[in-house]
């Protein structure tokens, strides 16, 4: 047992406070995102709207094996804290810059912001709550980030609509330093025989990159997350198509629908497993990506946006936990890290490939959603047919290493 677990509790005054942080850090960024086209756009640099998600993606993709391994030498309260803390530099430089250059190079640098604080939180609840529920903890940590996923447009876009995109930069700053404040002052480090940061530590072997126990769950977030790209890509589009003025409605619905499901997920799944929880998100999944493919009315495409958002809501605290089952116990951070990084080329190649076939033609649409629901249908077929069949293997694997895990229940 970790040094910091209390045998069935959860609800602690440390995961508390890791709670609030990540919602605070979630609204400082997401604010941003549906003023930054605009922004970009008076400066000139209307053709590269596409580029302010990838590169924030690209970067947080690119430091994942380095806020991986920092989490696992330095501590994870350090490595949230300089994840928190890129948000707040970046949300005041913002304003700064005067040329499309200047910013998208600031942009490519805020996606430190996430490769660095979600690894060092999920690494920090796995050594906080009994291992026996995990799934539920991790809920309830995307719990709070889909608040502040949900809260911080909507507040951004208050601001720059009643005062100035300048202030709402300013408003995000402080958002991110409140999440560091909470930090610094409410977390204490829970790894034992941490190290002190040296610059060879940012020295990254191969070995360090990816942590093959953890294969299947980057198999699966990776064919489920391909969806998430792909829907966040084109659905404002599909929305104007279909008539709806909001662009953001199918996200509300989606968002709602997640919040709605996580904690029953998360309990679900530390009761009878991982794998057989999964199995039924990745199947619903499938399923509300085939919706979008035949919706033809608004309340069809809402339909498919609350079956998507219930299949994230069970998907993400399991694969989330799975990950840190499977993974070796003195290197949590590596696992999470290399299950991020299989999150972002899915959600990074996802937009690149709806992008390349709806080509901004309606007609394409529904070829679109249909190849992506085949594409989520196969990481349910590699759970029910594949993933079974190497069961003994992995145990295997987890008997030799003498991991302190139930790994009994989380197996199908």
């Amino acid at each position: 047992m970790e040094q910091d677990q209390l045998p069935g509790r959860i609800y602690t005054f440390h995961f508390i406070m890791l709670c609030l942080s990540n919602a605070l850090f979630s609204a400082s960024f997401n604010m941003l995102l549906p003023e930054l086209p605009a922004y970009l756009t008076r400066m000139g640099g209307e053709d590269y709207k596409g580029y302010i998600l990838a590169l924030f993606t690209l970067m947080a993709g690119l430091s994942r094996p380095f806020s991986g391994k920092l989490t696992d030498t330095i501590g994870r309260v350090p490595v949230m804290i300089f994840g928190s803390l890129v948000c707040v530099v970046c949300s005041l430089l913002y304003p700064l810059v005067s040329s499309v250059g200047a910013f998208l190079l600031l942009r490519f640098f805020h996606g430190f912001s996430t490769g660095f604080k979600p690894t060092g939180t999920a690494a920090y609840v796995a050594d906080i709550v009994p291992s026996t529920r995990r799934a539920e903890a991790m809920g309830m940590v995307g719990l709070f980030s889909t608040i502040g996923l949900a809260m911080g447009p909507a507040i951004g876009g208050y601001i720059t609509n009643h005062w100035d995109i300048h202030i709402m930069f300013q408003v995000s700053a402080v958002f991110a330093l409140l999440s560091v404040v909470i930090l610094v002052g409410g977390m204490r480090e829970t790894l034992q025989d941490k190290q002190r940061f040296r610059l060879s530590t940012l020295k990254i072997s191969k070995t360090e990159i990816f942590e093959p126990l953890v294969l299947a769950p980057v198999i699966v977030i990776f064919l489920t997350y391909l969806s998430y790209g792909v829907l966040f890509t084109i659905i404002p589009d599909f929305s104007t198509y279909l008539g709806i003025e909001n662009k953001g409605l199918f996200f509300t619905f989606f968002t709602a629908a997640s919040i709605s499901i996580r904690l029953l997920a998360g309990k679900v799944s530390d009761k009878y497993g991982r794998v057989p929880i999964l199995k039924i998100s990745t199947i619903t999944m499938a399923i509300g990506v085939f919706l979008l493919a035949i919706a033809h009315t608004p309340a069809m495409m809402l339909t498919a946006a609350v079956v998507y958002g219930v299949s994230v809501g069970m998907n993400s605290p399991a694969i989330t936990a799975w990950t840190i089952d499977l993974g070796h116990p003195q290197h949590k951070g590596r696992a999470l890290a290399t299950m991020y990084i299989a999150m972002e080329a899915g959600i990074g190649l996802g937009a690149y490939l709806s992008a390349f076939v709806y080509h901004n033609d309606a007609r394409f649409f529904p070829v679109t959603f249909f190849c992506t629901a085949v594409v989520t249908l196969m990481a349910a077929l590699y759970l029910l047919f594949i993933y079974h069949n190497r069961r003994l293997q992995i145990m295997w694997r987890f008997v030799h290493m003498r991991a302190p895990v139930p790994i009994r229940r989380f197996l199908p």
